[in-house]
């Protein structure tokens, strides 16, 4: 059944609105996948702030060229395509989508990606899981912001410890030799 015209452009409004919202965007070929799988997966990725939707190519193509995206578009465009539109978290996002993949025996494979208006094939795309999440990120930037406070405390407090050893080693000492 073919699609009214305004059924169409409100397609194309709301693909634009998740391109608008993801951080990454990563195409997968899901041909010979079932909709319970597609579900089961939709409904993993939606705890990493993850939406998959199965799209209409050349809708998403008018999309992706309103938002200045024209590169390289024909390989990821091809066939039937599910895309990933990761929020926030790119490294969790597209973790999950791999560990939802391998649950799937790998029937669903990634054909590329989006990240900041550049196209990725499918080995960047998969890479993108293999950044840190926000949390790690958080966690390594603070490590480094604290690390000359800490370093520096150890240096101002060193000496006060080490005359505190020479006091005790002299105490153990006379009580040794009394």
């Amino acid at each position: 059944m073919a699609l009214s015209r305004e059924k169409k452009e409100e397609l194309v409004a709301l693909y634009a609105t998740h391109l608008e919202n993801a951080s990454a965007v990563v195409f997968t070929d899901y041909r010979g996948s079932t909709v319970t799988q597609i579900n089961g997966l939709r409904a993993s990725l939606k705890e990493a702030d993850t939406s998959y939707v199965v799209v209409k190519n050349r809708l998403m193509r008018l999309a992706l060229e309103n938002r200045g995206l024209t590169e390289e578009l024909d390989e990821l465009l091809e066939g039937p395509n599910a895309i990933a539109f990761v929020g926030e978290d790119i490294g969790r996002g597209v973790t999950a989508l791999k560990d939802g993949l391998k649950d799937l025996d790998e029937i669903i494979e990634i054909k590329g990606g989006i990240l900041e208006q550049n196209v990725l094939d499918a080995a960047g795309a998969e890479a993108l899981s293999e950044l840190p999440t926000r949390e790690e990120m958080l966690a390594k930037l603070l490590a480094t912001i604290i690390a000359p406070a800490t370093q520096l405390a150890r240096v101002v407090n060193e000496p006060g410890v080490s005359l505190a050893r020479v006091v005790k080693a002299h105490a153990d000492a006379q009580a040794e030799a009394a």
